[in-house]
């Protein structure tokens, strides 16, 4: 009698092969986890405009292709290496990018710009897939083992798959606030609030910050004046001359300072850029969270007659995570209205309407 084969168990990934080429369905083998490291079956995956600059702009991932994309991730730990058995049967966000925590900068608090840090959907395969296989030491916990994709998780009225968002979309900005020191009092501007500013403006409020919202799109600014936005303004209706006016006008009415404004870049445009700038305020704080690859002229010195500082933002250490799901389990930032799931055998579809601007939220897949 012959020995019978061992079963392989597999997943399912949907691949980037080249640039502007639909995605393409492939499995693979759900192996041994390594030293460090944890395999997580993905319960939802949202669609960030990185993604798209991958797929249809050029910008190149890090990893040869092809590649899954997707990097704002929960899911449910199945199986992780020693040391992190802890994990197994969890829900968890994976964090959009983890830091080795080893290295010089990690040891000296520079986690973000480590070399040795790992993205999905950019070093390793990401999570348009069934399965992903990520570094354990950043993964955030969500709770009970028992929980599962239609749960709704605390006050948050969201499911564990519209908590991939948390990922990114929601700890971005959640950093960015955090090195800004916005509290409360603090009169803070948002220019641009899809996704990633529409959660940095509610952000600010949970903080207590008054704050002005800037937008194109009409329906994205009444939605945004129920959350969190006091103040909600289409930037083509004036010049940022005419802005800071207006801005200090509200400011002094609000009882908030008409110096050290913190102003948020979201809209990755280089006309949401030349507003921000332009909105520079004696000991003004201009954090850069927006990515666009069109350039853009300014005059430095203003920095330096104003006192003021300009920072870069990148993603988010892993150790501000719970801090910023807090905030969602809590009810204080909204993630359920911003959200719109989809079966992840959609994917490509989604991919090329989220392109064409004709999602108004963000799109979760769900595998």
């Amino acid at each position: 009698m012959s020995e019978a084969k061992a079963v392989t168990k597999t997943g399912v990934r949907w691949q980037m092969t080249a640039v502007g080429e639909p995605l393409v369905r492939t499995t693979f083998p759900l192996e041994e986890v390594r030293e460090g490291r944890a395999r997580v079956r993905v319960v939802g995956c949202g669609v960030c405009h990185t993604d798209l600059g991958y797929l249809f702009d050029g910008v190149k991932p890090r990893a040869p292709l092809p590649l899954a994309l997707g990097h704002e991730i929960s899911g449910v730990v199945e199986e992780a290496a020693r040391g992190f058995e802890h994990l197994v049967g969890k829900a968890v966000i994976v964090p959009a990018v983890t830091p080795c925590g080893k290295c010089s900068d990690c040891e000296e608090g520079w986690g973000t710009i480590c070399s040795a840090q790992e993205m999905p959907g950019n070093d390793v395969q990401g999570g348009f897939a069934s399965h992903v296989d990520v570094l354990a030491h950043g993964l955030c916990e969500v709770g009970p083992a028992s929980l599962e994709s239609a749960d709704v998780v605390e006050n948050s009225g969201c499911t564990l798959a519209e908590l991939s968002v948390v990922a990114d979309a929601v700890t971005t900005p959640y950093q960015a606030m955090s090195r800004a020191k916005v509290r409360e009092g603090d009169f803070v501007v948002v220019i641009g609030l899809g996704g990633v500013g529409g959660f940095a403006a509610q952000i600010a409020s949970a903080l207590g910050a008054k704050v002005v919202g800037f937008d194109l799109d009409a329906g994205r600014l009444e939605l945004l004046g129920s959350h969190g936005v006091d103040l909600a303004l289409d930037p083509t209706q004036n010049d940022a001359r005419g802005w800071k006016k207006k801005l200090r006008a509200f400011a002094e009415e609000n009882g908030c300072s008409p110096k050290r404004w913190k102003i948020f870049e979201c809209s990755g445009s280089t006309a949401g850029q030349a507003l921000a700038y332009g909105l520079l305020v004696h000991g003004a704080y201009l954090g850069v969270v927006g990515y666009t690859m069109g350039k853009l002229e300014v005059r430095l010195s203003n920095l330096m007659a104003f006192d003021a500082k300009a920072a870069g933002n990148w993603g988010c250490l892993p150790k501000h995570y719970p801090g910023a799901l807090r905030l969602v389990l809590d009810g204080k930032v909204a993630v359920k209205p911003f959200v719109e799931t989809f079966p992840l055998e959609e994917v490509q579809s989604v991919l090329d309407r989220v392109h064409a601007h004709e999602l108004g939220k963000r799109a979760v897949l769900l595998p």
